[in-house]
């Protein structure tokens, strides 16, 4: 039996200060790069869907950096740089700036399950197994599924 993730399954590495995602889509892994690097298609998906984002800058290169700050209720900014852009693989460090100190290195993969569906993949590997379990216990589980759920739609419109 083959393992699908129609909700977002997030979890804690047993040996490192790790998280994993996995969710599948019905789309292309040329539709989640672009959720993923277009500025404007990822600032309508990010986060909870009570709480839009307004990007600061955005360059989706090897070597380019991004920001951006929550809209709605929280008024919280994000900052990293991106150290690998493919259309498989996405490398980037991310920083609360509520939390400067702390800074995750996050990689997200596209895999084609040959069937119109692609297999999303994120890690973000924390500084340490306290801030991975601080990640865990802020109820990131919300912005997740809103965010993926945001995809779904903007996928079933047609809009990406």
């Amino acid at each position: 039996m083959t393992t699908t993730y129609a909700q977002a399954r997030i979890e804690a590495d047993e040996k490192v200060p790790m998280i994993h995602i996995h969710r599948d889509f019905r789309a292309t892994p040329a539709q989640l790069f672009r959720a993923h690097t277009d500025p404007e298609v990822f600032a309508r998906w990010v986060g909870p869907a009570d709480v839009g984002a307004v990007i600061d800058y955005w360059d989706a290169r090897d070597g380019g950096s991004w920001r951006y700050t929550t809209a709605g209720r929280v008024g919280t900014a994000f900052r990293g740089c991106f150290h690998t852009v493919t259309e498989e693989r996405i490398v980037q460090t991310f920083t609360w700036e509520g939390m400067p100190e702390g800074v995750a290195l996050e990689t997200v993969t596209f895999e084609d399950l040959g069937d119109g569906r692609t297999r999303l993949h994120a890690t973000s590997l924390c500084d340490s197994f306290e801030a991975r379990d601080g990640w865990l216990a802020s109820g990131m589980e919300t912005g997740v599924d809103d965010g993926y759920a945001a995809i779904d739609r903007m996928l079933e419109a047609g809009e990406l």
